[in-house]
């Protein structure tokens, strides 16, 4: 099976991560109201919340190895299963404890659909296609998180906030369990026994040396988390600001819009300007920017800002999978996207926290400044990263022909030198004795 071709896979893929994305998303805040109508105080609130993103930190990297030597598949269902249970068990569990566990189940439930979705992604794709296609995967999880809290704030409220939130909770296991619809012959035949054939394990240690994995997590772990403090800190900025919340949800809306309007048009910017050149421009534009939210500009200035921020940080997500697909030794894949997940995990938890400190020592603006310099260290890490400018635009392009497949051999090699000798990756292009290039498909024998 040569990666790439019909594309009908993908699209029943971003279909799941749409209905899982926005179960979690639409969960999430639930399990907060249920927590406080159930009696727990902010603190209480901040562990379970917590939970949620600790627990699958000690599952991430064995969950990449067995995704590297194994099936990708058989992650997807159990993922599913897994935030299906958390949500609906989250919203009858009668403590704070349970709703804890379940929170943290549901957390590993995303964790484990997350890795078999992205190495699904890295596997079925050829070379020229991983930028388009990882762009493509992340609209689903961008549509879910613009859906999941407008569901969430349709059901939540009232008298009742214990029962409105339970309801809420349960409507979100549901949902969640609509993903399966889309998962069946999601993976394509004799992908894993490829993978079998490979060698040992490479160490983890190995994987973070490899040139170009450091960078491609760091710049991960800082969209995301300028991601999570926008969301948490702008409603206390408009607070400050005299702003309504109804015009903070809509200033969070148009940021979500404009990251999903990002990703329908990546293949052109990567054409354009190449991988390594468009990380560093919109890292760059989004310390500016995200430093900017801190200053007392009128409304229409801070919309006109977040959507210019929304659609920076929308490049970010996708092309640091793509940078850490190319990067880490072929049979090290999935533990290098478990890896880059681990450190966005981090980032969901060192972020919050270290914004509430800087902002109870200068103020609720003073966040936004330090998202500013992450990322602005981003921008400087993404230029320093290997090469990929030329190879961008080819890939992004979807050549084919001899000089297209050339150049995709060339990012693999520049990859291939960093990690260390790889043997061929199916559908991958590999030069002949005559100089030329031709895919790599899987041996019969």
């Amino acid at each position: 099976m040569v990666p790439g071709g019909n594309r009908g896979w993908l699209l029943r893929l971003v279909i799941a991560f749409g209905f899982a994305q926005a179960a979690v998303s639409m969960a999430r805040p639930a399990v907060s109201y249920r927590a406080l109508a159930l009696g727990a105080d902010e603190r209480a609130v901040g562990v379970i919340a917590g939970v949620y993103a600790l627990l699958p930190l000690f599952a991430a990297v064995p969950l990449g190895r067995r995704t590297d030597h194994g099936r990708c598949a058989p992650l997807l269902p159990a993922g599913v299963v897994l935030i299906a249970g958390g949500c609906a068990l989250s919203g009858v569990a009668g403590s704070l404890w349970t709703m804890a566990l379940w929170s943290g189940v549901m957390g590993l439930g995303h964790l484990c659909f997350v890795i078999g979705a992205q190495s699904l992604v890295a596997r079925q794709s050829a070379p020229h296609e991983q930028d388009r296609n990882f762009g493509h995967f992340t609209i689903g999880a961008s549509l879910g998180q613009l859906i999941g809290p407008i569901a969430a704030g349709a059901l939540i409220g009232g008298p009742d906030m214990a029962g409105s939130s339970a309801l809420a909770l349960v409507v979100a296991g549901a949902g969640a369990a609509v993903a399966f619809t889309s998962l069946w012959r999601i993976e394509h035949p004799g992908t894993a026994k490829s993978r079998a054939r490979q060698g040992a394990r490479v160490p983890v240690a190995g994987i973070l040396r490899a040139r170009g994995v450091p960078a491609g997590i760091l710049i991960s772990l800082s969209v995301l988390s300028a991601t999570d403090v926008l969301t948490a800190y702008l409603p206390v900025v408009g607070e400050h600001r005299g702003i309504s919340p109804a015009v903070i949800g809509v200033l969070l809306s148009l940021r979500a819009a404009a990251t999903i309007a990002c990703r329908l048009v990546l293949t052109p910017l990567l054409r354009l300007l190449g991988r390594t050149l468009l990380l560093t421009v919109t890292c760059l534009l989004a310390a500016l920017l995200c430093a900017g939210v801190a200053l007392p500009v009128p409304v229409w200035a801070l919309a006109l800002m977040l959507v210019a921020l929304g659609f920076c940080l929308g490049v970010g997500q996708p092309l640091s999978m793509t940078t850490v697909v190319q990067a880490a030794p072929d049979e090290a894949r999935s533990t290098a996207l478990a890896l880059r997940l681990t450190g966005n995990r981090l980032g969901q938890v060192a972020a919050p926290a270290a914004a509430g400190l800087i902002a109870g020592v200068a103020g609720v603006a003073a966040p936004f400044v330090m998202l500013g310099a992450l990322l602005l260290l981003s921008s400087g890490v993404a230029l320093r990263s290997p090469s990929t400018g030329a190879t961008g635009a080819t890939d992004a392009a979807g050549a084919t022909d001899a000089a297209g497949a050339t150049g995709a051999t060339g990012a693999t090699g520049a990859a291939g030198r960093a990690a260390g000798p790889r043997s061929p990756e199916i559908g991958q292009d590999v030069p002949d004795r005559a100089g030329d290039s031709r895919p790599c498909r899987e041996s019969k024998g």
